[in-house]
């Protein structure tokens, strides 16, 4: 089983419009929705699609925290969530013909005692993995995660900030950051694929078995101890990049648990992606050529500089 932990949970607004309305303008649109959002509840959403086990977790509360509950029970993906006296944040996504727009809320403020309340959670569903996601709420920093992290006997994997990721000082089976992120966690230049690779490389020997890194039109890179390869994005077209990421996250997931390889995860997590991005909001579409989209990704593998 993978639990995911999401402690900045949001509902996602995405709306689409025409054009962007000028200043005092306004904008009317009937396509719009609301999806149940987070990292680590779209990675659980995700793995549920893909016949994965899985049970996602986090810190929810006010109308927005029943909205997520009350979203997830009717997609039925198990859960269970921690109540907090705050309220779960709104994320909006404004598409229009030229452009993305993204507005997201910081979320609310909490006790670091609610790290106890996530490890019993843990701890009473016995996972193999733990997925840590997304941003903290306030009053939470990078050290609640190594506590989650040393907590049990499950791997932990994570997907969080920059940051965040240099300051980790817990053993981690996976991180994934996008070329940002990997410029913040290392300090390296990310400008072309051979940069990400060693940068890749570096933020590996600070604690990590793996690092997945996402690179939009570039597709992404898996560096391990024994290789480093560098997947082509697949040729589709993208209405909407929001949750492309955390679709990756779950097909490399969903592979690696199973007891696969790193290419055969970076395969099907870059066929996972391409299907999210091909429709708005974060809801993944049917998963039926997932295994061909999978068997079309070009796999490159580039030279370890350890020679190993």
């Amino acid at each position: 089983m993978i639990a995911t932990v999401t402690l900045n949970p949001a509902v996602d607004h995405t709306i689409q419009l025409e054009s962007i309305p000028g200043p005092g303008g306004v904008a009317r649109t009937d396509t719009d929705r609301f999806d149940a959002g987070g990292k680590g509840i779209n990675v659980s959403q995700y793995l549920q699609a893909l016949g994965a086990e899985t049970v996602a977790t986090g810190l929810v509360g006010g109308f927005l925290g029943q909205y997520i509950r009350q979203e997830l029970q009717v997609d039925e993906i198990p859960t269970d969530l921690i109540e907090i006296e705050g309220r779960t944040r709104l994320n909006t996504t404004i598409l229009d013909s030229d452009a993305e727009y993204k507005i997201n809320h910081s979320g609310p403020t909490v006790d670091e005692s609610v790290v106890d309340d996530v490890i019993d959670v843990l701890h009473r569903h016995d996972p193999a993995m733990v997925l840590i996601g997304g941003s903290f709420p306030s009053g939470l920093e990078s050290h609640a995660v190594d506590r989650i992290a040393r907590a049990g006997s499950w791997e932990t994997s994570v997907d969080i900030g920059g940051g965040v990721l240099a300051a980790l000082e817990a053993d981690y089976a996976l991180c994934k950051p996008n070329r940002t992120e990997l410029q913040e966690a290392t300090g390296a230049a990310v400008d072309s694929l051979d940069d990400c690779i060693r940068a890749a490389e570096q933020l590996r020997t600070q604690g990590f078995e793996r690092v997945v890194t996402s690179l939009g039109a570039d597709g992404a890179l898996v560096v391990d101890s024994e290789r480093m390869l560098h997947a082509a994005a697949l040729d589709v077209e993208v209405a909407d990049t929001v949750g492309a990421g955390d679709a990756m996250l779950s097909g490399v997931l969903f592979e690696l648990t199973a007891g696969n390889n790193s290419e055969q995860a970076l395969r099907r997590g870059i066929a996972v992606a391409s299907r999210m991005v091909s429709v708005p909001g974060t809801r993944l579409p049917e998963t039926e050529n997932i295994e061909a989209l999978a068997e079309a990704v070009e796999i490159t593998e580039h030279s370890h500089p350890t020679g190993q």
